[in-house]
C-alpha cells in the first residue's frame, strides 16, 4: 500500500456542507498528512462558520502534539513501507472481525481511529482484544467489542493501544519544533512488560529512545542518546514523574 496516504478535506470539487467539512477535518488531521485543498471554493475553516475554525484549531493542536509520535511513524514506513494509516488487519492478523473493517484505521501501530461519516455524529466501529483509553476523554474501553456512539464536531473515537508509549510533544504550535523540549512520555494500558520508543530528529534519525519497562513497581524509564529532562506519566493511575536518564513511577 501507500505509505503516505491524505485526501482533500472537504473534498475537491464543489463546496461541502459544512457538517460535513467539520466532520472531514477530524479525519483529516488524523491522516499522514494534513491539507485543506479543493477547487471553485476555498477551503479555509472560517468560510464554513466559527464551529468549523474551532474544530480545525483543536484537531491541529493535538496533531502537533502528537508529532514525535506520528514522524517516528513516518520514518517507519520510509524505511519498511508499513503505511502511516493501516488497515486494523495489519495489527491485528489473528483477529477474524478485523478482515472487512473498512470505516476504521489504525494510526501507527497504537492509536485507533474511527471517523464519524454520519450526519447525526453515530458512529460504530470494533474494538479489539486488550484496554484501549480514549485519547480525548481518557475513558477506559475493554475489547473485543462493537462500540456504538454518538459524537460531536469536535470528537470522534481515537483510542490508545495497551502498552502504548506515547512520545507527547510540549510545542503545539508548530508540527516541526525540539521534540525532545519538554517531551512527555505517556504509558498507557495496565498490561505489564517492556518497549522501546524512539523520538526522531528532523531527518527522521533517531534522536533519543527510551527503554519502558512496567511491572508491579510501577514504570521504569531509561533514556539513552539524550541528557534532556523529560516526563513521564502513567495514564491508567494518574501518577506522574520526571527527570532525565532514569525515570520511575510508582
Amino acid at each position: 500500500g501507500f505509505g503516505f496516504w491524505s485526501h482533500d478535506i472537504g473534498g475537491f470539487e464543489g463546496t461541502p456542507d459544512p457538517a460535513v467539512f467539520k466532520r472531514w477535518l477530524a479525519f483529516g488531521l488524523l491522516s499522514s498528512h494534513s491539507r485543506l485543498h479543493g477547487n471553485v471554493s476555498y477551503r479555509v475553516p472560517w468560510e464554513f462558520g466559527e464551529e468549523a475554525v474551532d474544530v480545525a484549531r483543536r484537531f491541529t493542536l493535538l496533531k502537533h502534539r502528537l508529532m514525535p509520535y506520528l514522524y517516528g511513524v513516518a520514518a517507519e514506513a520510509h524505511r519498511t513501507g508499513v503505511p502511516m494509516m493501516r488497515p486494523m488487519l495489519a495489527e491485528f492478523p489473528d483477529d477474524p472481525a478485523t478482515r472487512t473493517l473498512d470505516r476504521q484505521y489504525m494510526l501507527g501501530p497504537d492509536l485507533l481511529v474511527a471517523p464519524v461519516f454520519t450526519e447525526e455524529g453515530e458512529v460504530e466501529y470494533y474494538v479489539p482484544e486488550g484496554t484501549w483509553t480514549s485519547l480525548l476523554t481518557g475513558e477506559s474501553v475493554t475489547g473485543p467489542a462493537w462500540r456504538h456512539e454518538t459524537h460531536g464536531f469536535d470528537s470522534l473515537p481515537l483510542l490508545v493501544r495497551d502498552g502504548a508509549v506515547l512520545p507527547w510533544g510540549a510545542d503545539d504550535q508548530r508540527p516541526d519544533g525540539d521534540w525532545l523540549d519538554g517531551l512527555t512520555l505517556r504509558v498507557f494500558g495496565p498490561s505489564t512488560g517492556e518497549r522501546t520508543v524512539t523520538v526522531p530528529d528532523l531527518t527522521g534519525a533517531t534522536a533519543a529512545s527510551f527503554h519502558v519497562v512496567r511491572d508491579a513497581a510501577g514504570v521504569r524509564v531509561t533514556a539513552e542518546g539524550t541528557g534532556r529532562p523529560y516526563r513521564v506519566t502513567a495514564e491508567d493511575s494518574g501518577a506522574a514523574g520526571e527527570g532525565t536518564g532514569t525515570v520511575t513511577v510508582a
